[in-house]
């Protein structure tokens, strides 16, 4: 077995340092380092606005951070033998975090952009495997470091699929980041101005911030293109289902993974999204399912009473979201600070899709977080 590894200068972005990583999605993107399956990568990463936020920034650093540079991967990794209509084992080893971390509010972005049109910002000290900061001060989160962004590289037809759809959907009205060679790592432009974006989750894997991902977790991803091209980032110290602001506790971190390529399987099997699976708790028992926790529910009812929309799961999710914040309210915390701790500490959940027309969400506050 060999290890081969991806090293990074922190004090520089991605810009300066372009032969570690990428921040778009893009099969012509070159490998940074090849191996075989059963060897181990150990890739370091960068924080998800490379750079951008530190100890010292304020709420206004924020408000002119650029999205144009998120998210900075480390990568691409060329695994020998992965061709198109395999599926790719990624075996998360270890995730070293780094010290530091923060959480965010940037305008215009986030679950609940509406209600919360003003950048805020949350520092926090990352020791002993717990996560705190003196803007929330009686809080402690629990860490459980995984990728908030992982996977592979589309192939040139669903490169072209993909964007069309996309495209179609900001046609529609809907919130789409459409390829933009503002900011693009590689600058190469015959690259950047097709690439896609890393903001959402797609077939090969991405931004899907899927906390269980935790050291010990085995990735499943289908390959589209050959090598697969296997990129990393965006590292989280911790995070709630749904890391509703649109930011967790966000960090450096160092990777270690090992592949195995299962040969066809994806195209037998007809896997078109990713799976994953492990064999012990993702993180210790009382925080996976909290032995104290106080929830609030949320229904695909207008917040005023006015009216049912007919099975619909955002409406049911904004509202026990917002009842949650309430709550914090209620327990002496601002809005933002609220909104910052559901971000990274509470779970939204589906508790039924089936007694139509209304489907209620909840959502669940751990309490052993609070110190006081």
């Amino acid at each position: 077995m060999a290890v081969h590894e991806i090293r990074i200068d922190p004090a520089k972005t991605l810009t300066d340092e372009p032969g570690t990583g990428h921040n778009r999605w893009h099969p012509g993107i070159p490998p940074v380092v090849r191996c075989a399956p059963g060897d181990e990568v150990v890739m370091e990463t960068r924080d998800a606005f490379d750079g951008q936020i530190g100890p010292s920034s304020t709420a206004e650093a924020v408000a002119s951070a650029s999205l144009d540079v998120v998210h900075p991967l480390t990568g691409p990794v060329y695994v020998e033998g992965a061709q198109p209509g395999d599926l790719l084992e990624v075996e998360i080893l270890e995730i070293v975090p780094d010290t530091f971390g923060f959480t965010v509010q940037a305008p215009g972005f986030g679950f609940l952009r509406d209600e919360f049109p003003d950048p805020f910002i949350v520092h926090w000290d990352i020791a002993d495997g717990w996560a705190t900061s003196a803007d929330l001060p009686g809080v402690r989160i629990p860490g459980a470091p995984f990728m908030g962004t992982i996977g592979l590289s589309p192939g040139h037809d669903a490169l072209r699929r993909i964007t069309e759809r996309e495209q179609a959907s900001l046609d529609a009205g809907g919130f789409v980041l459409p390829p933009s060679a503002a900011g693009a790592v590689p600058s190469d432009p015959e690259i950047a101005a097709t690439a896609l974006r890393t903001v959402p989750p797609r077939e090969q894997g991405g931004n899907v911030d899927i906390k269980q991902l935790t050291a010990g977790t085995r990735l499943f991803l289908p390959v589209d293109t050959p090598g697969g091209l296997f990129s990393a980032g965006d590292a989280h110290f911790a995070q709630g289902d749904s890391e509703t602001c649109g930011t967790a506790i966000e960090m450096r971190s160092t990777l270690r993974v090992r592949f195995t390529v299962h040969e066809g399987e994806a195209r037998e099997k007809g896997i078109t999204d990713p799976r994953f699976s492990r064999t012990d708790y993702w993180v210790a028992p009382e925080f996976a399912a909290p032995r104290r926790f106080f929830a609030t529910t949320g229904m695909s009812v207008a917040r005023d009473g006015g009216g049912v929309v007919a099975e619909d799961l955002t409406l049911a999710a904004r509202n026990a979201l917002l009842n949650m914040i309430d709550h914090l309210g209620e327990r002496g915390w601002s809005r933002q600070q609220a909104y910052a701790l559901c971000s990274v500490a509470v779970d939204l959940k589906i508790s039924q899709l089936v007694d139509v027309p209304s489907f209620l969400v909840s959502a669940f506050l751990p309490l052993d977080i609070f110190t006081d």
